[in-house]
């Protein structure tokens, strides 16, 4: 073959190459790969108890299934799972959140771990330190946040496990740990142990995300006062996390102050965002799946592409189940339209 017939031979099936490029990639560009890596999850830290009392799920059709199962074909990609330290029940402990942690794994959903530092429930108003803890001196809790982090997120790896994200404290609006780390009497303590959890989780694996997490994502004062502080307290983490539980009638406006919320986090402190929690009531089905579908939106559309996701607190609660109302699955056990929302 000559070189000018070479040359057509070569242009010829660099233009096919391309085409066929572009024709394969398309759908697989960057805007697909984003809505690919957005976090579309669920809490299921109830999950082991509900499975133990023998309370069952059920799929759209009504066919029995994996509750796992059932978020997944819901659009679901990523779980979420909380770790107490001594729990007097035998749930939410370290060997509890391993085992559903290996389990979600294994069903190739990404995982969030959200470190509650204490023997039961860590919220706005209940910070309470585990009771082992409780006469350590300050230099002490702050071994003792590093060694519960480091000893779980450990257990994780040699299990198989590397979250992707991880919570060093729930809902702490005004700290953790109280007195001593409580933000609002010392912000330097506060931070100093949020310090230690990030340290321990950065020692087991420097890939995960280490999430500040505050109830009330509309409240842009309360995310300023928190983070204003901690940034002058030299506190380490990278994202900042938010519950959103809006009511029926006020989902709407909320969910723009919590958008204006996530923009000015990012704008403020350069820090990626990321809806831990959300939920409505569960009488409530399509005006939750317009709610959720309005958040995930909205979070998708946060400047610079910094919104990470949006996670359902315990979705699969229903009937009687500790009296929890903002679940998303019927008294039958079978999923509402809410979580149609998770599928777009």
């Amino acid at each position: 073959m000559n070189k000018q017939n070479s040359k057509t031979t070569f242009k010829l099936f660099f233009c096919l190459s391309l085409v066929f490029s572009m024709c394969f990639n398309f759908g697989n560009n960057k805007p697909a790969e984003a809505a690919t890596t957005f976090a579309k999850g669920a809490d299921v830290g109830w999950l082991s108890e509900m499975e133990y009392y023998n309370w069952s799920f059920y799929n759209d059709n009504g066919v029995k299934q994996d509750l796992l199962q059932i978020l997944k074909d819901h659009g679901m990609n990523s779980i979420r799972l909380r770790v107490w330290v001594n729990p007097s029940i035998n749930f939410s402990n370290k060997a509890d959140v391993v085992k559903q942690a290996v389990r979600a794994k294994n069903m190739g959903f990404r995982i969030m771990i959200d470190f509650h530092y204490s023997d039961t429930w860590a919220d706005p108003g209940n910070q309470k330190k585990p009771a082992a803890w409780t006469s350590k001196n300050f230099t002490a809790l702050k071994t003792a946040v590093y060694d519960h982090t480091y000893d779980v997120m450990n257990t994780l790896k040699a299990s198989g496990v590397t979250p992707e994200w991880v919570q060093v404290g729930n809902e702490t609006n005004n700290g953790m740990l109280w007195e001593d780390g409580k933000a609002s009497v010392s912000m330097s303590n506060f931070a100093a142990l949020i310090n230690s959890g990030y340290s321990a989780v950065k020692a087991v694996s420097s890939s995960s995300k280490v999430i500040v997490h505050l109830s009330n994502g509309y409240d842009n004062s309360l995310f300023r006062w928190m983070f204003d502080g901690l940034k002058s307290n030299g506190a380490n983490y990278d994202v900042i996390g938010m519950s959103l539980y809006p009511t029926t009638s006020n989902w709407s406006t909320l969910n723009a102050q919590t958008l204006t919320n996530m923009n000015d986090m990012v704008a403020r402190y350069g820090k990626e965002v990321i809806i831990s929690e959300v939920g409505m009531d569960v009488s409530a089905p399509t005006t939750a799946k317009a709610f959720l579908t309005d958040i995930i939106s909205k979070t998708k559309s946060v400047s610079g592409g910094k919104g990470l996701g949006v996670f359902y607190w315990e979705p699969e609660s229903y009937g009687t189940w500790y009296a929890y109302t903002k679940g998303a699955f019927d008294s039958s056990g079978k999923p509402t339209v809410a979580l149609d929302a998770f599928l777009n």
